[in-house]
C-alpha cells in the first residue's frame, strides 16, 4: 500500500501493535537497522512475518519494510489543536489567560467581555458585575477596571452601579 492510499493514522493502531511484544521487539530491530528475529524455529519466523504486516498496516514501515517517522507525523498533525487566531488566541474556554498587548487587540478583547457580561441599558451593582465577569477572569477588579479605563463600561454617579456606556 502506497503512501497516498493510506489514510489518516489512527493512533490506537499505533498503540495496538506496538503493545504486542513481538511487533515491538520487531520494530526495535529494525528502528536499529537489523534484520527482524525473534528466533530460528518456523514459528518465531512466522510471528515476524506477522509483527512486520502489522507495522506496515498501521504505517510504522514504508512499503519496503523500512521504519518510517510519517505514523508519527501523521498522528501529531491529527492531534495538534487548531491554531487560534484574533483575540481568541488569548481565551481559553471563554476565559481570559493574557491580556493582549497591543491596544487593537485589548479593546476587541474588552469589547467582546462587555457586550457578553452586559446588555444595552441594563444597570448594576458592583457584586452583580463581579460576578458576571468571574465567568472571564479571576481577578474581576482588574477586568473591571480595563473595561471602564477602556470607556466600555461606567460607573454611575453613584459610583455603585455599572452600565454599558451608550
Amino acid at each position: 500500500m502506497s503512501d497516498e492510499e493510506r489514510t489518516t493514522t489512527d493512533w490506537r493502531a499505533v498503540a495496538a501493535a506496538l503493545a504486542n511484544d513481538d511487533a515491538r521487539t520487531v520494530y526495535a530491530q529494525l528502528v536499529l537497522g537489523q534484520e527482524p528475529d525473534l528466533g530460528a524455529t518456523q514459528r518465531a519466523v512466522r510471528r515476524a512475518e506477522q509483527s512486520v504486516q502489522a507495522l506496515s498496516r498501521v504505517g510504522l514501515l514504508d512499503v519496503d519494510g523500512r521504519t518510517s517517522g510519517r505514523a508519527f507525523r501523521d498522528l501529531l498533525a491529527a492531534a495538534a489543536p487548531p491554531k487560534r487566531e484574533g483575540i481568541d488566541r488569548f481565551l481559553v474556554d471563554g476565559r481570559i489567560v493574557q491580556y493582549p498587548s497591543n491596544p487593537d487587540e485589548r479593546q476587541a478583547l474588552l469589547q467582546r467581555v462587555a457586550a457578553s457580561a452586559l446588555q444595552l441599558g441594563e444597570v448594576v451593582d458592583e457584586a452583580e458585575i463581579n460576578e458576571r465577569l468571574s465567568a472571564f477572569h479571576d481577578d474581576v477588579a482588574v477586568l473591571r477596571r480595563y473595561l471602564v479605563d477602556a470607556q466600555l463600561v461606567e460607573r454611575t454617579r453613584s459610583g455603585t452601579e455599572y452600565a454599558l456606556v451608550t
